[in-house]
C-alpha cells in the first residue's frame, strides 16, 4: 500500500502511536431525522430469520489471485428457488506473501471519493470490495474506526452496534464492537476526554446528546482535506492548531481558514470543550493527546499498534457459525440487494470478503439469505459492509497487471464512488516463471480482430515479465480465422485458442457472439431525415445478455433500405434517393440475423417544450405529506444560464423509511399533449447526484399509465443529455405527459439523499408518424373467426385467408391488418422470419418462436408466430398493440375489433 502521509504522535500507557491519513467508506442513515439532518436510531430490532429451509451454495469457479489470496463463484439458491450469484475472496492469514489493508478516497484522504477499481489502482491492491458505511450527505467519511499498519486514523462513532472487523499483527482476525476512549492534556496538567478523530457531524445514541459536534473535543489531521470540520455541525467552533506537539494558533469561536499541513492536526472544540481551552491553553504551549479502541464486550482496551488493519461495518451476521440476530436495526438496509460483507473462518486462518450481484444474472440477496450464504462457504463469524449501489469487487486475472470488475454492479459497469475499500495486497518477493496464459478477450462478435498475447506469471501468482514471445496460435474450429498473429472471429460459437511455444502450450475458450446471444443492438441514432442527400453516422453497438456492451465492426452488418436507395460505408449511412410517395424510411442492419433500425421521416426530432413561455400551470406535488419541495419555471444555471428551466426540488427527510416522490405536475391533472407517435424522448437533466431514481409519467391514449425511466440512479452533477428509446413502451398515441419527478424508494434509501433539486430542460421527441402516418389509414376494422372477410369502416372486405383461434389466441396473415391500417410486412423463408413496418415501429417475428425484436430489442411474448395451410399466421393482438393499433375482443360473437 501507498505511504499514508505524515503522522502525529499520540501516547497510550506510554507507547508511541501515530495518526495516519486514510479514510472509511459507507452509506448509513440510523433512525428519523434532526432538524440538522442528522439521522438518530428508533427500538432497534434485532430479531433476524434463520434460513434452516432447503438452501444451497455451489461453487461455480475457482481461480488464483496471488499467493494466498482465491477468488471463487457461487450459485445460491434460497429457499423460494430463486438464483443469486455470490463471490468471495478467500485469504490467507497464514501466508506471509499476501495481507489485509485499508485504502481511501482520493490520494488517501478523508472527504473526498473514488471507485473501488480507482482505489485498487492507486493503491496496488490485486483485489478489494468496498467498505464502511458513511452518510452520503456529509463529506465523505467513515462512520466505523479504520487503523492501517498499526495506526488509528479514525475513531468509531457513538452508534449502537456497528461493528469493526480487524486482523492482528500475527495474523488473527477479530470482529467486535469497539468505543473510543481519549484525552488531550495541556501543559498545566488539566485534560478533557476526546470524542473522536476525523468525525463527520451526526446523532449520537444512548449518550443523552443530539449533535454529536456539541460540547466536545475533536481530533483533525491532514488526512481531512476539506477546511470545514465538518460541515453541518450546528455548532461553532474554536480550533487549536498543534505542530509537534506544541500549539502553534488558536482561532476562537471560529475555525481555521486553512486545510490542516502535513505533520500537524487542529483540535477542534466546542461549549465546554472550548472553555477547556480558553482556560488551559496558549500558543507555544505543549498539549499531548491519548487515545485508546475499547471492546464494549470485554471491556478490553485494544491497543491499534497490535493490528495490521481495522475496517468499521454495520450488523453482525454470523457468530459461531451460525447466523445470529442483528445488532442494530436494519430496517433501511432491507430487500434484496446486492451485499457485501467480511467474516473469518473458525481455525481463525481464513478471512472472508464477499460481494453478492443484483444485476441482470442475479436476484441479490436479502441480510437472512446473506447470514445463510456465509455459513455455508466457512464463515465463522461475519458482519455486514455497505451494500446497494456501494457494492462492488475488483480483482486482478491471473498474469495481468490491473485489477478488473469481477461482476457488474447494480448500475451495470458503472462503479460508485465511496469513501473507502478493503484491499487485498501482495508482499510477495519477484519469483521465477511458473507459467503462462493466454491473455486476450473471451468474447469476440463476428468479423472482430482479437488481440491476444502470451502472458507470464511467477512462482507467487503474480505477473512476470514473459519475454516477447510470438507464439504460434491454432483454433479448435472455424469460427476463429487465425492468420499469423491476428484471429479473426467467422461465425457464431465457441473455439479453443490455442499458443504453442517451443514445447510450452497454454489455450482459452473463445466465444464467437451470435444473434442468440445478444440482448439489443442499437444504432447511433434512431432517427434521421428522409431526403437526399442526409449523411448520418450509424455506428451499431450489441448488448450482450450479461450487460456487455461490444461495437459491431461494419463487415458483421447487412443492410437493407426500404423506401429509399442508400449505403453505409465506414459507418455512415448516406440516403442517395427516396422512392416516390415514401413517408416513412427503414435502414435495418443485422448481425447474425438480429436487427436494429433506423427511422427515416420528414419529421425527425423536433422540441416539444423547452420552457421559455409555458402557458399552463406547473405544481409541486408528493404521496406523503410530510415530503417537501417546489416546482417552477426559473432562470437556469451553468449551461442554461441563458435558458428557462423547470425546477424541482425536494425535501424527504419527514418521510424516512417509506417510498416517497417528488413531482413537478404539468398542466393540473391533464398533462400536456404528446401529439404524434414518439419512438424516442431527449431531455437535459441537471442532476444532483442524490443516486435517487428518475422517471416521467405518461398517460396514452387508451388510458394506460406508461413509466419512463430517464435514470436508475442520479449520479450526475451539472447538466447531462439523456436519451430514452420509447419503442418497447407500447404507448398509445396521442399520449399526455403528466409528470417528471424524483423516488426515494424504501429498499437501500440509507443510500441517496433526502434533499436535492434537479432541473429540466429541452425535451424533444423522435415523431417520424407525424409526417409518416399522415398517409397511414385510420379507422376500424371487424374480423370474425373462421370468416374470409372483414368490416372496413363499414364496408365488407374480402380476404384469401380467415382469422383462427387457438389456444386463447386469434392468428391472422398480418398483411390483412397493413392492408386495412397500412405499413408493410417482408418474409425471409429461409430464416423463417416475419418482418411488420408501420410509422416509427419495426418488429420482427420468427416461426415457431417466442421471443421478436423491436426496433432493436429483444421480448418475449406468450404466443409465437405458426405455419398453417402453407400461410404464415401472427398473434393479432401483439402484432396490432405493438403497432400502436387497439384490439378488442368479443367472445360471444367471436369477432375481433382493430382501431386505428
Amino acid at each position: 500500500m501507498v505511504s499514508q502521509g505524515k503522522t502525529l504522535k499520540s501516547t497510550t500507557s506510554g507507547v508511541g502511536k501515530k495518526w495516519l491519513i486514510i479514510t472509511l467508506a459507507g452509506v448509513i442513515w440510523v433512525g428519523p431525522l434532526l432538524s440538522s439532518g442528522i439521522p438518530v436510531i428508533g427500538n432497534l430490532s434485532t430479531s433476524s430469520v434463520a434460513y434452516a429451509a432447503s438452501t444451497s451454495a455451489k461453487k461455480l469457479g475457482e481461480e488464483i489471485i496471488t499467493s494466498g489470496a482465491v477468488l471463487m463463484k457461487y450459485q445460491y439458491i434460497n429457499s423460494t428457488g430463486a438464483k443469486s450469484l455470490a463471490n468471495v475472496v478467500r485469504v490467507d492469514l497464514n501466508n506471509k506473501y499476501v495481507k489485509l489493508d485499508v485504502m481511501t478516497g482520493q490520494g488517501n484522504k478523508f472527504t473526498t471519493r473514488q471507485s473501488t477499481g480507482g482505489m485498487a489502482k492507486e493503491n496496488g491492491a490485486v483485489a478489494a470490495i468496498n467498505g464502511d458505511f458513511f452518510n452520503t450527505g456529509s463529506e465523505g467519511a467513515p462512520m466505523g474506526a479504520q487503523v492501517s499498519n498499526g495506526l488509528l486514523m479514525s475513531t468509531p462513532s457513538d452508534l449502537k452496534g456497528m461493528y469493526a472487523f480487524g486482523v492482528t499483527n500475527d495474523g488473527t482476525p477479530i470482529l467486535d464492537e469497539f468505543a473510543f476512549s481519549g484525552g488531550i492534556t495541556a501543559e498545566n496538567g488539566a485534560s478533557f476526554p476526546l470524542a473522536g478523530m476525523n468525525k463527520t457531524s451526526y446523532a449520537p445514541e444512548g449518550t443523552g446528546a443530539t449533535y454529536s459536534h456539541a460540547n466536545s473535543a475533536y481530533i483533525y489531521t491532514s488526512a481531512w482535506k476539506a477546511v470545514e470540520r465538518p460541515k453541518n455541525s450546528s455548532t461553532t467552533p474554536t480550533e487549536v492548531m498543534v505542530k509537534d506537539g506544541v500549539i502553534t494558533d488558536i482561532s476562537v469561536m471560529a475555525g481555521l481558514p486553512t486545510a490542516i499541513p502535513e505533520g500537524s492536526y487542529i483540535l477542534r472544540t466546542h461549549g465546554a470543550a472550548a472553555e477547556f481551552v480558553k482556560k488551559n491553553l496558549a500558543v507555544g504551549q505543549k498539549l499531548e493527546a491519548n487515545y485508546a479502541l475499547v471492546s464494549k464486550k470485554s471491556g478490553k482496551e485494544l491497543d491499534p499498534s497490535t493490528l495490521q488493519m481495522m475496517i468499521g461495518g454495520h450488523t453482525i451476521l454470523v457468530d459461531n457459525g451460525k447466523a445470529t440476530s442483528f445488532s442494530r436495526n436494519v430496517n433501511s438496509i432491507g430487500g434484496s440487494r446486492a451485499r457485501t460483507a467480511v467474516g473469518y473462518s473458525k481455525d481463525g486462518r481464513y478471512a472472508y470478503l464477499i460481494a453478492t450481484e443484483s444485476n441482470d444474472n442475479s436476484k441479490g440477496m436479502t441480510l437472512q439469505q446473506l447470514q445463510d450464504f456465509m455459513t455455508k462457504v466457512g464463515v465463522w463469524k461475519g458482519m455486514n459492509l455497505d451494500g446497494g449501489g456501494s457494492t462492488t469487487m475488483v480483482n486482478r486475472p491471473l498474469a495481468e497487471m490491473n485489477t478488473q470488475l469481477t461482476f457488474n454492479t447494480e448500475y451495470g459497469t458503472t462503479q460508485r464512488s465511496i469513501v473507502n475499500s478493503l484491499g487485498v495486497f501482495s508482499t510477495a518477493p519477484q519469483g521465477s516463471l511458473k507459467g503462462l496464459k493466454v491473455s486476450g478477450s473471451n468474447t469476440l462478435l463476428i468479423g472482430q480482430i482479437g488481440t491476444y498475447e502470451l502472458k507470464g506469471y511467477d512462482t507467487y501468482y503474480n505477473p512476470i515479465e514473459a519475454g516477447s514471445i510470438k507464439p504460434t496460435w491454432k483454433s479448435s474450429n472455424g469460427n476463429l480465422a487465425v492468420n499469423g498473429q491476428s484471429i479473426k472471429a467467422t461465425k457464431p460459437g465457441a473455439s479453443t485458442l490455442t499458443a504453442v511455444s517451443g514445447s510450452t502450450k497454454a489455450t482459452m475458450q473463445v466465444k464467437v457472439l451470435g444473434a442468440n446471444d445478444l440482448v439489443a443492438l442499437t444504432t447511433g441514432v434512431s432517427s434521421a431525415p428522409l431526403q437526399a442527400g442526409t449523411s448520418v453516422s450509424v455506428p451499431v453497438t450489441a448488448v450482450t445478455s450479461n450487460g456487455q456492451s461490444l461495437e459491431v465492426p461494419s463487415s458483421a452488418l447487412k443492410w437493407e433500405f426500404i423506401g429509399f436507395e442508400g449505403s453505409v460505408k465506414d459507418g455512415r449511412l448516406t440516403v442517395s434517393s427516396v422512392n416516390g410517395n415514401t413517408k416513412v424510411g427503414y435502414a435495418i442492419a443485422r448481425y447474425d440475423g438480429f436487427s436494429t433500425v433506423v427511422i427515416l421521416s420528414a419529421a425527425g426530432e423536433s422540441t416539444w417544450e423547452n420552457f421559455e413561455n409555458v402557458n399552463y400551470p406547473v405544481k409541486f406535488t408528493t404521496n406523503v405529506p410530510a415530503v417537501t419541495g417546489t416546482a417552477a419555471i426559473k432562470n437556469g444555471s451553468g449551461a442554461k444560464a441563458s435558458s428557462k428551466v423547470l425546477n424541482l426540488t425536494y425535501d424527504m427527510t419527514g418521510g424516512l423509511g417509506q417510498k416517497m416522490y417528488a413531482y413537478a405536475e404539468l398542466n393540473g391533472t391533464t398533462g400536456k399533449v404528446i401529439p404524434a407517435q414518439a419512438t424516442a424522448m431527449t431531455i437535459d437533466v441537471e442532476g444532483d447526484n442524490s443516486l435517487n431514481w428518475l422517471r416521467a409519467e405518461l398517460q396514452d391514449n387508451n388510458g394506460k399509465t406508461v413509466y419512463v425511466d430517464l435514470a436508475k440512479a442520479i449520479d450526475w452533477s451539472g447538466w447531462k443529455t439523456l436519451n430514452l428509446d420509447l419503442s418497447g413502451h407500447n404507448i398509445a398515441f396521442p399520449a399526455q405527459m403528466k409528470r417528471l419527478y424524483v423516488v426515494n424508494v424504501e429498499e437501500g434509501q440509507d443510500e441517496r439523499a433526502l434533499t436535492g433539486a434537479v432541473s429540466f430542460d429541452d425535451i424533444r421527441f423522435t415523431m417520424p408518424s407525424l409526417s409518416g402516418n399522415e398517409g397511414l389509414p385510420t379507422g376500424k376494422a371487424v374480423m370474425t373467426i373462421g370468416q374470409k372477410s372483414l368490416m372496413l369502416n363499414g364496408s365488407k372486405v374480402a380476404i384469401d385467408s380467415a382469422p383462427i383461434l387457438k389456444n386463447g389466441t386469434t392468428y391472422v396473415p398480418i398483411k390483412h391488418v397493413l392492408d386495412a391500417f397500412g405499413g408493410q410486412a417482408t418474409w425471409n423463408q429461409s430464416a423463417q422470419r416475419v418482418g411488420v413496418l408501420r410509422g416509427g415501429m419495426f418488429m420482427e417475428l420468427t416461426v415457431g418462436k417466442k421471443e421478436f425484436t423491436l426496433n432493436g430489442k429483444r421480448s418475449s411474448a406468450a404466443v409465437a408466430p405458426m405455419v398453417q395451410g402453407g400461410r404464415t399466421l401472427v398473434p393479432l393482438r401483439l402484432v396490432s398493440e405493438q403497432l400502436g393499433l387497439k384490439v378488442k375482443w368479443d367472445k360471444n360473437t367471436k369477432t375481433v375489433t382493430i382501431e386505428s
